[in-house]
This record gives structure tokens, C-alpha cells and sequence, in this order.
């Protein structure tokens, strides 16, 4: 089975990371790592807690502390179809435009841009500072896709499940996953 590792952060908009999860777990392997600050987000929007990811069917969850981690490897990673974060802070996208590794997430998207492994970033922040602006270009320039959580509405969604849906979409067609999750334009 093709594996994925995607990493929750703190930043707003949990319920893309919660759908991608819910999405890739079942076609991939999905190894997780959720930042501390991700951990809380979770709560505060979805009311989800680690402990109902981690036992959902081919998750394996990862200590955002554990930089033994295998996912922390280039070995081990370049095994991988990808590496998401979703969302992406804008503290994580400084860290990895900086190259500064303070925890597994951090390192992992070091890992994946060493070595071609495809990194996506789903940032989800507004308005986007000058600061902001030059880390994504940072990042893309290094080997990044960066993503704004940003939906289309050519489609017509009808409901909140329907925009995240558009944005965890797009996140797959990056990957080149095969997915139904929205109309594409004149479809």
C-alpha cells in the first residue's frame, strides 16, 4: 500500500488535515503528526481529540517530538507518494523556508525537499504578510508546492463539507491521486 505523511499544525482550518486524513486513510498508509499547537486546534474546531486519529484504520501516528522517528529518515522517506501539511502555519512555513528543525514536522519537510520527495504546504492564514509572502516563495523555490486554502466555487457547493472538500481536492491533485471529490470545471 502507497503511503502518505501528513502533519496537522496549529494554524486555523484543522478540518482540511481531519478530511485528508479521513480521504487518503483509505487508499494509503497514512503516517501522522500533529504539532502541539495542531493538538488544540483540533479540540477547539472539531472537538477531536489524538487518541480518535490514531485509531482509525492505516494511520500510524508520530511523536511531533521524536526526531528518531523513521519518518525523520530520507531513506525511509523517499518510500513516501508525499508529504502534506494541512495547515500549514505560518510559523511551520517560516521554519521550513529557514531550514530550522524544532520538531519531527519541521525535520520531515527538510527530508522531503533534500530529497524530492513532493512537499505540499496548504497555508491557511489572511492577509498574507510581505514576510509571509517571501517564505512561500522561499519554499517554493526549493522544491514546494504551496497551497492556499483558498476554494473555488465554479462547482457550486451547496455546503461547508462541499468547499473543504474543493481545497482537500486540490491537495490530492498534487499528489496525483485519483479522487471524486469535486466537479472539475465543465464536468
Amino acid at each position: 500500500m502507497k503511503r502518505v505523511l501528513l502533519c496537522i499544525t496549529g494554524a486555523s482550518g484543522a478540518i482540511y488535515g481531519y478530511r485528508l486524513l479521513q480521504v487518503l486513510s483509505r487508499t494509503h498508509r497514512v503516517d501522522l503528526i500533529v504539532s502541539d499547537a495542531g493538538r488544540i486546534v483540533l479540540k477547539e474546531e472539531l472537538g477531536k481529540d489524538l487518541s480518535e486519529l490514531e485509531g482509525l484504520e492505516n494511520v500510524s501516528l508520530h511523536n511531533c517530538k521524536d526526531l528518531t522517528s523513521p519518518v525523520a529518515s530520507g531513506s525511509r522517506l523517499v518510500r513516501y507518494e508525499g508529504v502534506v501539511v494541512a495547515p500549514c502555519s505560518m510559523s511551520t512555513l517560516a521554519n521550513v523556508a529557514s531550514g530550522i528543525n524544532e520538531n519531527l514536522i519541521h525535520r520531515a519537510c527538510e527530508v522531503a525537499l533534500k530529497e524530492r520527495v513532493p512537499l505540499l504546504l496548504l497555508v491557511r492564514e489572511m492577509p498574507y504578510s510581505r514576510v509571509h509572502l517571501e517564505n512561500m516563495l522561499r519554499v517554493y523555490d526549493a522544491g514546494a508546492i504551496v497551497i492556499p486554502a483558498s476554494p473555488g466555487f465554479y462547482h457550486r457547493p451547496k455546503r461547508l463539507e462541499e468547499l473543504v472538500d474543493f481545497v482537500v481536492g486540490k491537495v490530492l491533485d498534487s499528489l496525483r491521486i485519483e479522487h471524486t471529490l469535486y466537479k472539475r470545471w465543465r464536468e
